[in-house]
């Protein structure tokens, strides 16, 4: 029987040094990661050749460079990342962002990072 599933209990990692974020779920078929953001940070552009991925965001205000434009999504508000497109998730705002990053695949498995 699935048992719930929270930061308490999930596989924590750090990434850029300052951001944290939870594995909830990972498998074949689905990875699901929450993410927190301090103000003014980013992660490294990047594509996935595969994966389908979306944004969720719980908390701020994430600003996300698609193909070279910058979309921004509120709290509530989500944007889907189809395979194939550069992207890059942004903390522009004061405050923290948190926001959930749903995938078809683990995204590592074909993460190509641009510099």
């Amino acid at each position: 029987m699935a048992s719930p599933v929270s930061r308490r209990s999930a596989p924590a990692f750090i990434w850029r040094e300052v951001c944290e974020g939870w594995t909830f779920v990972t498998s074949d078929r689905l990875h699901v990661v929450l993410e927190r953001m301090p103000p003014s940070t980013f992660e490294v552009r990047h594509v996935h050749s595969e994966t389908h991925q979306f944004y969720y965001v719980l908390e701020g205000e994430a600003t996300v460079e698609l193909d070279g434009d910058r979309v921004r999504a509120a709290q509530g508000e989500g944007i889907e990342i189809p395979p194939g497109t550069v992207h890059q998730m942004r903390n522009d705002g004061d405050g923290y962002l948190e926001f959930l990053v749903m995938s078809s695949q683990p995204p590592r498995s074909d993460r190509v990072d641009l510099t």
